[in-house]
């Protein structure tokens, strides 16, 4: 196992309603220290992020997050207001209801509006898998695929499930033109991330993974 392989595709994760800034800036300090992809932390936190990190590490945050029923001026308003604050990433919630309903060409332009403000900055879209159906899943795939988005992510972390391989291999199998997975969600060991890695995402979302590479240095 490739442990600093791993750390290289995590986005390490603090998104609890309880953090605090100091738990932000040791988020940052570990993130900077194991080199992971990224810091992911609440909009909230943007610019006191990058005012600590500079350009020592990127800095992703949410949008829409975690339901995605903000409608699209909110989403937008909320992106650019990120982006101005110093994120280099934006991981956006799609609207639910409107996949439930078949609403595909609101939600494709939708994130083709995000995208449209993110310019060359990275945009994942949380679909929030454990929600959709497989059929649902494949039309998001090609939506996603469709969009210019960089990323199609698999969950919030805060529904009712989080990433499963099945789901990675789905979307490995629907998704073109150069989308990337990232998986999040559930991922509680250094065997879940590698087999995640192995099976097609190359992004993690997890809070896990860095305090087990310290744990494990703690105990030699």
């Amino acid at each position: 196992m490739d442990i600093e392989k791993i750390l290289r595709c995590v986005d390490h994760t603090e998104l609890k309603v309880t953090a605090t800034m100091s738990d932000i800036i040791n988020l940052c300090d570990d993130a900077v220290r194991y080199n992971t992809a990224s810091v992911c932390i609440a909009p909230c936190f943007v610019k006191g992020a990058k005012d600590y990190l500079k350009d020592k590490k990127s800095i992703c945050t949410v949008i829409g997050f975690p339901n995605g029923y903000n409608n699209t001026k909110t989403k937008i308003f909320e992106t650019a207001q990120a982006l101005s604050d110093g994120a280099d990433e934006i991981d956006m919630v799609a609207n639910i209801g409107d996949i439930k309903s078949g609403g595909y060409n609101f939600v494709l332009n939708e994130i083709k509006e995000i995208k449209k403000i993110c310019d060359k900055k990275i945009l994942k879209v949380i679909i929030e898998t454990c929600l959709l159906t497989d059929e649902e899943k494949i039309n998001m795939c090609k939506i996603v695929s469709e969009s210019g988005a960089d990323f199609i992510k698999t969950s919030t972390g805060f529904s009712t499930g989080g990433a499963t391989i099945e789901d990675i291999i789905l979307m490995k199998n629907n998704i073109f033109g150069g989308v990337k997975i990232k998986a999040a969600g559930g991922i509680k060991t250094l065997e879940d991330a590698e087999l995640f890695l192995n099976s097609g995402a190359s992004r993690l979302g997890t809070s896990r993974i860095v305090k087990l590479v310290k744990e494990n240095e703690k105990n030699g």
